[in-house]
């Protein structure tokens, strides 16, 4: 069963990421990429790293997810007097993919048994201590990256 669901959500990963990419309209394509961060989640609870599947949901399905839209909304792509309600045709394979993730997870949680838990789990403070001795420059590069984007959002932004 769990295989069933994998290659589920694998093809739901795929199928947003593709409309992602070739959406036109630049709001449409941020709801099918955050559907492909959100199956992707399930996918990692299904292999059991919840962490790392909450760590999908937190921060790329909301933090980064959060950005593109502050961005789409700064550089005002379009005038919102024109735009129509969007109809079936616009939201039902947002809709569907969602569903699909959704039902997936719901039938983990049921029939999967959670992870057990470490016998001598991993304090906080080793954690970090081993994330900034040993990674420590993979750190700082991912902060300066952050910290570019940040600059070109504000530069695209601005008024002229």
């Amino acid at each position: 069963m769990e295989q069933v669901v994998f290659y589920i959500l694998a093809a739901v990963v795929l199928i947003a990421t593709l409309f992602s990419i070739t959406e036109k309209h630049a709001v449409h394509a941020i709801i099918y990429l955050a559907t492909s961060f959100f199956a992707l989640a399930v996918i990692f609870y299904l292999l059991n790293a919840p962490l790392v599947a909450v760590f999908e949901v937190i921060i790329y399905a909301g933090a980064i997810m959060v950005l593109f839209l502050f961005v789409i909304m700064m550089l005002e792509l379009g005038h919102p007097e024109k735009i129509l309600l969007p109809g079936v045709r616009d939201w039902a394979p947002a809709l569907l993919l969602g569903v699909v993730t959704l039902a997936a997870f719901i039938l983990l949680v049921l029939h999967h048994p959670p992870p057990a838990l470490p016998a001598n789990p991993v304090k906080i403070r080793d954690f970090a201590t081993v994330l900034f001795r040993k990674y420590g420059v993979a750190v700082e590069i991912v902060s300066m990256q952050l910290l570019f984007a940040l600059v070109g959002a504000l530069y695209l932004g601005r008024r002229k």
